[in-house]
């Protein structure tokens, strides 16, 4: 079996466009893995294989790849870099050891590398930093490293310097081991030459090593001492206080270069190797209590030797079949195996399992903890689910996805299509999890759901190219909101009478807003025995089921609190489904008079944007009802960021390309829910009963 110290599970994640797809494609060609690099612009990648993603230029699904460098075994993830697709690299992060932020020369330190930053940090991954594309025009390594600290507010430990900039930039400075790395013209990875620091870059070469050396031996206070008093650290000891730091979190090696121009990347993958965790460095997962979702204080410890442990963090759907991708935490898995799904509880053969290049598959006969494998054709295994050994029953700490804010309304060009739509639909949804489907039941019409334009927009392509289902899509709709804004105190009976037992249910309770987001309470006070305890669930009960269609246009209603404080029962007719009657009856009876109010789904906006078109963009934020909260000049434009309620906002990008001359770029994802003011919530509403009269 392999040594779990040479594994390296790794990430590359950053804004679109910042070079995250080329990285992995050098990466794969330094490491021997392919003879031909592909490029993203002739639509050519290792890991970009879907149609839509060779057309588009982006990444929509992360791949998997695994490669080896210097006795390492590295598995690579190429994850999306799309606000859309967020769900994809939060995913890939939960289930890695570390990472590569790749962050671009010029744009620096864009939005959707701090959202990207912000899961690394909440899943306390540890990771180096890239900083590519210096062959550009506009590129500054010293701004980017700046940016790192304020925007991220993160601590670069900057490894390598750059040998001149734009077209003049032909390699690095290993500042470190103070020497420099130049590549010749050819443009080849492995031509380089190894020289001394170039004279004007002395200086400020010892600067930067003298820094890298003080905030190196912070980790370690002997080495601190003796260097303090004059003594030099061997360069052994360095490396270890630098990984050390690295996989605490309180610095972040910093390299750069051009992964286009094959400059640089081989320290990059040094670094790998050399600074960032083995499997068995990082904290191991918590096991959670299957019931609650609560750790039990139990965790998946890294070894082959301990009872399988594994989590399916992806599902794929290709040539082969399904594809279940697993990262394996503990134990070992053979075909053949017998394996628990304990969220279904039900058990699954494990057949076919293959190692993943991309495109390509190795099969395999056993993985083991610290691998990332695929398995095909498992039946009933979703993301998120745990499989374990039957003997050793166990879950994982499951994952959390984002609601979606954003609909349309398909349907089937040809009559036949339906059943056809169902299959591929279902398939999809498996595969995505921020991607929801479901079936208006007044009008009978297919809805799908995501995580913004984008997102259905190739959903709709996916269906129509992969599975041959043509669709008329409706619309897009926003995913209102109700709630409540003033405090009701209320009493109601419900009681029947006809022949034999009769039902009899009095409920007397508050309802109130709740905080922000805080979703549906329930809570009880009532003292003496008025309403028996055991038929409290069922007011709780018959609430929450209300909850799903308020009283305004039939939204879901969000943030109520309901307190159950006195009441009255009958010893014969009291039942549960009594007091279940009575609390719906209540919730028509009172939310009416509790100051009901429509909620809209307000995004967080991030638009880049040259100069000189700065006051048009803002000028027609503001006229879409936005707020903005913060500019910031850019060496080559004006980031404006501010919040702005979704309903503005469809058909955006056309817009801003129009205004900026097609030089603008925008970003947004969901921030909060905030009530609509009096004319748009009168709109949707006569919108809503306009359209339930038509069925």
């Amino acid at each position: 079996m392999a040594d779990l110290s040479k594994y390296r599970n790794i990430g590359i994640f950053a804004h679109v466009d910042a070079g995250k797809t080329t990285t992995t494609e050098r990466i794969l060609k330094l490491t021997g893995k392919i003879h031909k690099t592909g490029e993203v612009h002739d639509g050519e990648s290792t890991t970009d294989f879907m149609e839509q993603e060779a057309e588009r230029g982006i990444t929509i699904q992360s791949a998997a790849v695994t490669c080896e460098w210097k006795g390492h075994r590295l598995n690579v993830i190429d994850t999306p870099g799309h606000v859309d697709f967020t769900v994809e690299v939060y995913r890939s992060l939960k289930v890695l050891d570390g990472g590569i932020g790749v962050f671009c020369g010029s744009g620096g330190v864009e939005p959707q590398s701090e959202t990207n930053w912000r899961y690394a940090n909440e899943s306390e991954v540890a990771r180096v930093i890239f900083v590519n594309k210096l062959d550009r025009m506009g590129a500054d390594f010293y701004r980017v490293v700046g940016q790192v600290e304020k925007v991220l507010a993160a601590n670069p430990l900057v490894m390598t310097l750059p040998i001149g900039i734009e077209d003049e930039f032909c390699g690095v400075v290993d500042v470190l081991e103070k020497k420099a790395y130049v590549w010749d013209e050819t443009g080849l990875p492995e031509n380089y030459e190894i020289k001394d620091v170039p004279a004007d870059m002395v200086d400020k070469v010892e600067e930067y090593h003298e820094m890298l050396i003080e905030t190196a031996v912070e980790q370690d206070d002997d080495l601190m001492e003796a260097y303090m008093e004059g003594e030099m650290p061997s360069l052994e000891q360095i490396k270890a206080c630098i990984r050390k730091g690295t996989r605490e979190l309180a610095f972040f090696p910093t390299y750069c270069g051009s992964a286009f121009k094959n400059k640089g990347m081989q320290l990059v993958l040094d670094a790998v190797v050399d600074y960032l965790p083995a499997p068995t460095e990082v904290d191991p997962q918590p096991l959670t209590d299957k019931e609650t979702g609560e750790p039990t204080g139990e965790v998946a410890t890294v070894s082959a030797d301990e009872p399988l442990k594994a989590l399916a963090f992806k599902i794929m759907d290709d040539r082969f079949g399904a594809l279940t991708f697993i990262r394996i935490y503990s134990g070992r898995m053979k075909k053949g195996d017998t394996v628990l799904n304990s969220a279904t509880g039900k058990t699954e053969r494990i057949g076919r399992m293959v190692e993943m290049q991309a495109d390509e598959r190795n099969e395999l006969t056993e993985a083991q903890a610290g691998d990332i494998i695929a398995v095909v054709g498992m039946k009933n295994v979703q993301t998120g689910h745990t499989l374990c050994d039957p003997k050793h029953e166990c879950t994982l700490e499951a994952m959390i996805f984002p609601d979606p804010v954003i609909s349309i309304a398909v349907a089937p060009k040809d009559k036949g299509g339906n059943e056809k739509m169902g299959i591929a639909i279902g398939k999809m949804v498996a595969e995505d999890p921020s991607f929801q489907v479901e079936t208006d039941e007044d009008s009978g019409e297919t809805i799908l759901k995501g995580m913004g334009e984008l997102h259905l927009d190739i959903k709709v392509d996916i269906l129509k190219r992969t599975y041959g289902v043509e669709l008329i899509v409706g619309q897009p709709q926003v995913a209102y909101r109700e709630t409540i804004t003033q405090e009701v105190e209320d009493s109601y009976t419900h009681k029947k009478q006809s022949g034999g037992s009769g039902q009899f249910g009095k409920i007397d309770y508050r309802i109130k807003p709740g905080e922000p987001n805080s979703g549906y309470t329930f809570s009880s006070s009532v003292v003496g025995g008025n309403v028996p305890k055991e038929f409290w669930p069922a007011v709780e009960k018959g609430f929450k089921m209300m909850m799903d269609e308020g009283v305004l246009a039939g939204f879901p209603v969000l943030d109520v609190e309901v307190e159950l404080f006195d009441g009255g029962f009958h010893a014969v007719d009291s039942s549960a489904i009594a007091f279940e009657i009575a609390a719906k009856g209540a919730f028509r009876q009172s939310i009416p008079k509790a100051g009901p109010q429509l909620l809209e789904p307000v995004m967080k906006v991030d638009v880049f944007t040259p100069e000189d078109n700065v006051g048009d963009v803002i000028g027609d934020l503001n006229r879409r009802r936005g707020m903005i909260k913060d500019q910031e000049a850019g060496a080559t434009g004006v980031r404006i960021k501010g919040e702005v309620p979704l309903s503005e906002m469809f058909g955006y990008i056309g817009h801003l390309r129009t205004i900026t001359s097609g030089r603008g770029q925008f970003s947004m994802e969901f921030s909060h829910y905030a009530p609509c003011p009096a004319n748009v919530a009168d709109a949707v509403i006569a919108a809503e009963k306009e359209k339930k009269a038509a069925k």
